[in-house]
């Protein structure tokens, strides 16, 4: 299973031009938030020329990697060894990070200029600057020194975004979201220590190589799962997501939502399948937790009242689609084909919830800009006036449907091959049942919009550009499903 995160020796060098690239990724995002901050950006084209050269470095990284295949990079800083490297999956949650990020950043000037929201709102460019680099830096991690620096850079850039609005609603969220995070981080050190204390390893390729099952081994998985669970708002410790969501602007939605639980979720399934090798009761358990997830969320999404409630409960059942292809990842006795169907469908699922999760965000957020109303039923007769957005809210709900052709369905269909082929039928009644409760929460946001008998109200214009980049992001996701051999292509890429 390790091999599959790139934990192998790599048979070439970086380039002197890839070290550039690598750099560019991780430090342009927050030299360029500092620039924001500065001359407190509201305009769509120096952010435009901000977000080229990074997603140039991107597309650089990527023809090295295919190129070259595995990258590794190693140095020893203070007798502490740093290790990165680059394989197939880790270049593709690059790739998406930044494409996301770029989009949030083209869309965070116009959702600035509507809401005027004072002169705090400068700093969440540095904040996001700080959000993608601690990203693209999880994702090439091999070590957990790394994978710990990232992760607190992360979490700490995540709260002060959602803290930025000033509401007193935000402060409660944010401060909840502070402490819970915090928690996790400990018990994720926790777990770090009794790693080093017992076996004396960090890096990740090492560590796999040393690990015996065992106490030790459980103890650190068990704390280690634990924290990250909390920070990925997994089921059942999901309780500070909705708040969190109901204040926070909308980019930064669109940011968590798509980004920031994934990689706690990354980190998870890469530790486990390090520290718990073929062991049936961790996977198991978090399955069965991710079928509650599903019929949870499903549930609480389609009785709320908000539309950011409905959005936000609905990450915590996508989220459950995830945790039930635990045993099939990370469970002893599954054949090779199986096994494969379920690491693609993982990461398909995974990437197109985010594109849609965040396109989803944005239009809920035009939504509510434009009509100055938050419940489902303030929305009455939006579609005479906000047809655009309705519509991109109805594509990003296709893939978190799971419909032909999008990125969803194809994910889907990959984890319900996997499902049959080893007998796992309530797993497969849950994604079915999930898939019923997204339609029913999906269209009672439409039953309300197109209500024809509705008064017609007032609407603020959008800033332009504003639906033009979530459907982009949506149309990403729908499309996905029929270019699935593309980022797939990327997964086999680690195989030698």
């Amino acid at each position: 299973m390790i091999w599959r995160f790139g934990l192998l020796n790599a048979t070439f060098e970086p380039l002197w031009l890839t070290h550039w690239a690598l750099a560019a990724t991780l430090v342009l995002p927050i030299l360029f938030g500092l620039l924001g901050a500065l001359f407190s950006t509201r305009r769509v084209l120096p952010v435009a020329l901000a977000c080229l050269p990074i997603l140039l470095a991107g597309g650089l990284l990527l023809i090295d990697y295919q190129q070259a295949g595995l990258l590794r990079w190693q140095w020893q800083v203070a007798g502490v060894t740093i290790s990165l490297r680059l394989n197939g999956l880790g270049i593709l949650m690059l790739l998406v990070t930044q494409w996301v990020g770029a989009a949030a950043a083209l869309y965070t000037p116009g959702h600035l200029r509507l809401t005027n929201p004072g002169k705090l709102s400068r700093w969440l460019w540095p904040l996001m600057g700080v959000l993608i680099s601690a990203l693209s830096l999880i994702w090439v991690a091999a070590d957990l020194l790394t994978l710990y620096a990232a992760l607190e850079l992360m979490g700490l850039a995540a709260v002060g975004m959602l803290l930025l609005s000033g509401k007193p609603a935000a402060l409660v969220a944010g401060m909840r979201y502070l402490l819970l995070t915090l928690v996790g981080s400990l018990a994720y050190l926790l777990g770090v220590a009794l790693v080093l204390g017992y076996w004396g390893q960090l890096d990740l390729q090492t560590l796999a190589d040393v690990v015996e099952p065992g106490p030790v081994a459980w103890v650190a998985a068990a704390l280690m799962g634990a924290g990250l669970a909390l920070k990925a708002a997994l089921f059942p410790l999901h309780g500070w997501l909705t708040p969190v969501h109901e204040s926070a602007w909308t980019p930064v939605s669109a940011l968590h939502a798509a980004l920031v639980i994934k990689a706690s979720l990354f980190i998870l399934v890469m530790l486990w399948s390090i520290l718990l090798p073929g062991t049936s009761f961790a996977p198991q358990l978090v399955a069965w937790l991710g079928m509650l997830a599903i019929v949870w969320g499903g549930l609480v999404a389609w009785r709320a009242n908000s539309l950011k409630t409905l959005v936000a409960s609905s990450t915590v059942a996508q989220l459950g689609y995830l945790m039930v292809v635990f045993p099939l990842l990370l469970g002893p006795d599954i054949a090779p084909l199986p096994q494969a169907l379920a690491w693609q469908g993982f990461w398909l699922q995974l990437i197109g919830h985010a594109l849609a999760k965040a396109a989803m965000f944005m239009a809920a957020g035009n939504l509510i800009l434009a009509t100055g109303e938050s419940s489902l039923k303030g929305l009455a007769g939006s579609s005479r006036r906000l047809p655009l957005s309705l519509l991109i809210f109805g594509i990003a709900s296709v893939t978190l449907m799971g419909l032909p052709p999008s990125a969803g369905f194809t994910a889907k269909w990959l984890l319900l091959q996997a499902m049959v082929m080893t007998q796992q039928w309530v797993a497969v009644a849950a994604l079915l049942v999930g898939t019923l409760l997204t339609a029913a929460y999906v269209f009672r946001v439409f039953r309300y919009s197109f209500d024809e008998q509705a008064p017609r109200h007032h609407y603020q214009p959008l800033a332009p550009g504003m639906d033009l980049i979530a459907l982009c992001l949506a149309l990403a996701a729908f499309g996905l499903g029929l270019l699935a051999h593309l980022p797939l292509s990327l997964l086999h890429g680690g195989v030698v």
